[in-house]
């Protein structure tokens, strides 16, 4: 037991030393940086003076300041305080005891109850003479604390993540915790109209900015509100998963479509048939992130999804998109040419409202006239001029497009061709000396040009006007944690593999599993894509009223990678796995 006299005394001279400020006007830390020489008192002064300023703690400005890395300061406490050193990477979550130490000390303090054993309890800690977390500890759970030293740039994310959970969130929302703001040019009126509708709700617009703010940084695309009978849920699609995120009470459920609804500008009276809005979160004065907002009526209330627009993905460049050498060249080819129409072609969620403004961006330029009809505008582009489509109001494509042509056009977009009157416009268009890029609804690139023939369109109308259509699909691109795979050639071949790629150049990955990609050994998406330019001989078998299957057959003559053929591509690459490419495309 001599050790703990020693412990004692160690902690009783600390708590001397810190509650009296003229003898040691620095933290114990700190005292301790400058007696080992690794500070001078002064440089250790203006370091916790300007980590008061910015809110964070001192090892969090020692770190800013390049004075060392978060592991060396984990090892100078180790080693100077005689506490052990642990890896946080290490540590099994699922092991940690949430329940030990109230949620309010652990955010407070920035503390992990690790193990309990007995009367003691391991508190996972980045600064161990911060005494009076020890303290309040001790106090709170009535057990010994044994400190274990950890890094704290680890410890971080595992206190935000114990912090608190939706219940607790609903529970002690207030409205002085909201530091953030929704705002929208025209929402007053809606939002005075909320006010009088007594939509008392600050604790749920707290609880959906939380939401909002986990979805942006996970870096999901969409998040999902679902009721239902007995419960309900909110889900996050992140690099095209859906994961359940909260579970909040059922009873709140009207309350969070009102306020979505509010902010998005919707009819909140309205819950027979869909809406569909936009709604902005400020962060800062330089910052706010954009969301479509979807509303569908269910059985059991209005399922709500936004879908997260991020203006950096529009800026990313062509090379970032995944466009194989002889597809980029392609493509860079066919959005330089004086007139014609571009598709670009995929399901929901397969980027190509990304790939369409990647290549009005290359178009932009101060001498070129870009007007862009969508339903609605995703993000906004400086030198493009965007239209908003309107149904209720009138402004349909057909108008928008018949406006553009008086506009002195040179590039036109069109959100989405629905119906025949659309695709009439925008052929025409591009028939007489403009640039028109679209997009449709279809599974690949020749089945395009058959959906177009059924909408009613003429064949020679087609073959004239298109110069490129692409298909594309996003698939999850593995982790740097992924490892390799041993598969059976027979596998490969079926896949689609021909004998000549299966020459031992390169080899087979599969996920892994790492922090970085939360276990799951994909981080990010990858694109892939089928690129068909419109050769002579495709534009014959258009005139003929060829199948679909005549035109992909002619295609693949042509050189034109089909989708599975570019996911194979990626496989070869080491981008993603096999099973990735099997589960999004047909053979």
């Amino acid at each position: 037991m001599a050790w703990w006299y020693v412990f004692q005394a160690f902690q009783d001279s600390i708590a001397k030393m810190a509650a009296n400020p003229q003898q040691s006007p620095l933290s114990g830390f700190a005292r301790a940086l400058v007696q080992a020489g690794r500070l001078k008192e002064s440089e250790a002064e203006s370091l916790l003076v300007q980590a008061a300023g910015k809110k964070v703690s001192l090892i969090e400005q020692l770190v800013s300041a390049n004075v060392a890395t978060f592991l060396e300061l984990a090892q100078f406490a180790s080693e100077k305080f005689g506490y052990p050193l642990l890896d946080l990477a290490a540590f099994d979550d699922a092991l940690i005891q949430k329940n030990a130490v109230d949620r309010k000390l652990i955010v407070a303090h920035r503390v992990i109850p690790l193990h309990k054993r007995g009367n003691r309890l391991a508190i996972a800690i980045a600064d161990p003479t911060n005494l009076r977390a020890l303290d309040e500890i001790r106090f709170q759970t009535g057990l010994a604390v044994d400190p274990v030293v950890v890094e704290e740039n680890k410890l971080g994310p595992l206190v935000s993540k114990l912090s608190e959970t939706v219940e607790d969130a609903l529970k002690n929302f207030d409205n002085d915790d909201i530091n953030l703001d929704f705002n929208d040019e025209s929402s007053a009126d809606k939002l005075d109209e909320a006010t009088a509708l007594e939509v008392d709700d600050a604790p749920v617009v707290k609880f959906i900015q939380k939401m909002l703010l986990d979805a942006i940084g996970e870096g999901a695309s969409d998040i999902h509100f679902e009721p239902y009978e007995k419960n309900y849920r909110i889900r996050f699609r992140t690099d095209g998963i859906l994961r359940e995120a909260a579970a909040p009470p059922l009873v709140i459920k009207d309350k969070i479509a009102s306020r979505i609804k509010v902010i998005s500008r919707l009819n909140i009276a309205e819950k027979r048939v869909p809406q569909d809005g936009r709604m902005r979160l400020v962060l800062s004065k330089n910052r706010s992130i954009d969301f479509r907002v979807s509303t569908l009526p269910t059985m059991y209330g209005e399922k709500i999804v936004l879908r997260i627009l991020d203006p950096g993905s529009a800026t990313l460049g062509i090379d970032a998109l995944g466009y194989e050498p002889e597809q980029k060249k392609i493509l860079l080819d066919c959005i330089n040419r004086p007139y014609g129409m571009i598709l670009v072609t995929g399901p929901t969620g397969s980027g190509k409202t990304v790939s369409l403004y990647t290549c009005l961006n290359i178009l932009n330029g101060p001498d070129v006239n870009i007007s862009t009809a969508e339903d609605p505008a995703e993000i906004p582009l400086p030198g493009i001029n965007q239209v908003n489509v309107d149904e209720r109001s009138g402004l349909t494509f057909p108008v928008a497009l018949k406006a553009f042509l008086r506009q002195d056009p040179d590039v036109i977009m069109v959100g989405e061709i629905r119906d025949i009157e659309t695709a009439e416009i925008a052929i025409k268009a591009a028939q007489t000396g403009h640039l028109v890029l679209s997009t449709l609804h279809t599974n690949d690139a020749p089945a395009t040009l058959t959906r177009l023939m059924n909408m009613g369109i003429p064949t020679f109308n087609l073959a004239s006007s298109i110069l490129l259509i692409t298909a594309q699909r996003l698939v999850r691109r593995l982790c740097t944690c992924k490892k390799p795979l041993e598969a059976p050639v027979e596998t490969l071949l079926n896949a689609g593999f021909g004998e000549d790629d299966l020459d031992g150049t390169w080899i087979l990955y599969g996920p892994g599993g790492c922090d970085h990609c939360k276990g799951s050994g994909y981080k990010g998406r990858v694109g892939l894509y089928e690129v068909m330019p419109m050769s002579e001989p495709i534009q014959r078998i258009i005139m003929a009223n060829g199948s679909e299957l005549d035109i992909a057959i002619q295609a693949r003559k042509d050189g034109v990678n089909d989708l599975r053929r570019s996911g194979l591509l990626k496989v070869k690459q080491g981008l993603t796995s096999l099973e990735e490419v099997l589960g999004s495309t047909n053979a």
